[in-house]
């Protein structure tokens, strides 16, 4: 079979407390379809920095970071994905309460781009939570402990495995991720043009940097 996502990239957040299995899953399971996949995250400063595993552990060094993809370079990428574990609320730490933190000042560009597909797993939606105009009367999924949460951000939260709601893909836990890869897969792989409730940034950049 040919690769359905060739040329394409998917950028996946990292951070300690990740799960190991899930994150190791969406490499290969993307890559079997031919798209490259960045590992990014918050470098604070460094070349890279090696995480562990929330479940054994294991260490993960990344390279990438996050804030370097601006409109430009988040217009290169087809996908990205917020995976399960303490991802997504180490990511939204801010030390300066007066400024968005870097992850999440990412998500409000990532949400202006609806070609851009977002997926989020299990806790992955506390991305968010400072910014809940992006989620608000979007549909989604999220694991149980979270479900008053994404309720108090404006979400429509349905009781499902995964729920795709345009540009978004949300997945109830981290034993759904296949589930969640194999619809953004679907919907890369189909080349149609993703719809999102939230438009395009005027003048958007058409350079920018890059995740390594």
């Amino acid at each position: 079979m040919p690769a359905t996502l060739e040329g394409k990239r998917i950028a996946v957040l990292m951070e300690s407390d990740y799960v190991e299995d899930e994150v190791s899953y969406y490499q290969r399971r993307f890559a079997e379809e031919g798209a490259r996949v960045d590992l990014v995250t918050r470098l604070w400063g460094n070349e890279s920095l090696t995480f562990t595993g929330h479940e054994h552990r294991a260490p993960l060094t990344v390279s990438g970071d996050l804030e370097r993809l601006d409109y430009g370079a988040l217009a290169r990428l087809s996908a990205l994905v917020v995976p399960s574990g303490m991802v997504a609320d180490r990511l939204r730490y801010s030390e300066n309460l007066a400024v968005g933190a870097p992850a999440v000042e990412l998500m409000r560009r990532a949400f202006r781009l609806p070609n851009l597909v977002k997926a989020f797993s299990c806790h992955g939606l506390l991305l968010v939570s400072a910014a809940p105009e992006l989620v608000r009367d979007r549909a989604v999924t999220c694991h149980n402990n979270l479900v008053g949460d994404v309720r108090n951000m404006g979400a429509c939260y349905r009781d499902e495995d995964v729920v795709v709601d345009g540009d978004l893909v949300t997945g109830r836990s981290v034993d759904q991720c296949h589930l969640l890869a194999r619809k953004v897969i679907e919907l890369l792989s189909d080349g149609a043009r993703v719809e999102s409730s939230v438009g395009e940034p005027a003048g958007v950049a058409s350079g920018g940097g890059r995740a390594e």
